[in-house]
C-alpha cells in the first residue's frame, strides 16, 4: 500500500497532462501562437512596402515633377500608415484593427495612382532604377495578399476553436484571456481601380485635372 501511494502522486503529475492534451487544452494557446505568426509577418511585408517608398519617390521626383501633389500624397500616406501602432493586441481589438486597415488601404490607393500616372513617362519607365523599384514593390503586393490569406486561415481555424466544443469549455474556463481575432476584409475602396485623369492635350501638363489655360496668340 506505501508502495502504491509513493509512486501515486508521480503517476498523476505525468498522465494529468497528457490527459489533458488529448482533451485540446493546449490547442487555444497553440492556434494564437500561429494567429500572432501571420500576422507578425502581414507586417513585416507591410514593413518592406514602407521601406521601399521613399525610393520610389525620389526616383518619381526626378522625371515627374508635374506630379507634386501625387507625390505628397504617397508621402503623406506612408507616414499616416507607419503611425498607427499595433502589437499582439491589435488583432482581438476592431476598432485598432480597423485603424491600421484603412490607414495601410489609403496607402495602397495613393500608390497605385502613382505608378498608373508613371505611364506618362517614357523616360520614367525606361530607367532601370524605377523598373527595379516598381517590380519590387509589385512583388510586395503580392506578398502581403499572401501574408494577409494566411492570416485570414489562421484567424478562422483559432476563431472557429474558441467557439465549438471543446474549444470554446477551455476558452470560457482555463483559457479566459481568448478573444476572437479581427480578419482582414477588402474594403469598398480597394475594389476599384486607381482612377488617374490623362489629359494628353498639347496644352495641358500630364495627368492634371484643372483644364488648360487658353493659349497665348502667337506675336
Amino acid at each position: 500500500m506505501l508502495w502504491s501511494r509513493r509512486w501515486l502522486r508521480p503517476l498523476i503529475v505525468l498522465v494529468l497532462p497528457l490527459a489533458l492534451a488529448g482533451c485540446g487544452i493546449n490547442t487555444i494557446p497553440t492556434q494564437d501562437e500561429q494567429v500572432k505568426a501571420a500576422w507578425a509577418e502581414v507586417q513585416n511585408q507591410y514593413q518592406r512596402r514602407s521601406d521601399l517608398i521613399p525610393n520610389l519617390v525620389a526616383t518619381v521626383q526626378g522625371y515627374a515633377r508635374q506630379e507634386r501633389e501625387v507625390l505628397t500624397q504617397v508621402t503623406q500616406a506612408r507616414a499616416s500608415a507607419t503611425q498607427v501602432r499595433v502589437d499582439a493586441s491589435t488583432i482581438t481589438d476592431p476598432e485598432a484593427f480597423r485603424r491600421y486597415q484603412e490607414a495601410q488601404d489609403r496607402l495602397s490607393g495613393v500608390l497605385g495612382r502613382l505608378l498608373a500616372i508613371t505611364e506618362n513617362y517614357p523616360e520614367l519607365r525606361s530607367n532601370q532604377n524605377f523598373l527595379a523599384l516598381q517590380s519590387q514593390l509589385e512583388g510586395t503586393e503580392n506578398r502581403i495578399a499572401i501574408a494577409r490569406r494566411d492570416y485570414n486561415e489562421a484567424v478562422r481555424v483559432y476563431n472557429t476553436e474558441i467557439r465549438t466544443f471543446p474549444g470554446s469549455i477551455w476558452a470560457g474556463t482555463v483559457h479566459r484571456w481568448a478573444k476572437p481575432a479581427q480578419p482582414f476584409a477588402a474594403t469598398a475602396a480597394a475594389q476599384t481601380a486607381p482612377t488617374v485623369n490623362f489629359d494628353l492635350g498639347p496644352s495641358a501638363p500630364p495627368a492634371q485635372t484643372q483644364p488648360a489655360p487658353a493659349p497665348v496668340p502667337a506675336q
